[in-house]
């Protein structure tokens, strides 16, 4: 399954979240945008499975030679599955930031945040605006 990027939601801090799926789990990562700013990944941080998250708050961080970012959960509710295998293999983070760059799965809780994502039309205006 290949994500679109047309139906994610985007945060302002540039994680997108897949809310597609009927169980209530999003899929959580970040946009290739972000990536490239980034540039050269070293390191990633990812939760614990478990860990409680409201929108907007630290889950992690990933680090380039140029800079640590933290990571923010675009939606709240519990962190069910961490992509263990990503920060072994940030190079392809780079190749395919929507499928294999998945970051967490959330059961999400509630509504709260989801008015603050933008579509696809809206993250990309708020990207060319960046620079």
């Amino acid at each position: 399954m290949s994500r679109d990027p047309a139906s994610l939601l985007y945060a302002e801090t540039h994680e997108w979240a897949d809310l597609t799926s009927d169980d209530g789990i999003a899929t959580i990562g970040i946009s290739a945008f972000a990536i490239e700013q980034l540039n050269d990944l070293v390191y990633m941080d990812l939760p614990e499975v478990g860990k409680e998250v409201a929108a907007g708050d630290e889950f992690g961080e990933v680090e380039s030679v140029k800079a640590v970012s933290p990571l923010y959960s675009p939606v709240s509710g519990t962190v069910v599955e961490v992509h263990s295998e990503l920060p072994d293999n940030l190079e392809k983070l780079n190749e395919d930031p929507l499928d294999f760059g998945w970051i967490v799965r959330i059961k999400v809780s509630g509504d709260e945040g989801r008015d603050k994502l933008m579509d696809h039309a809206a993250y990309e205006k708020q990207c060319s605006e960046a620079g």
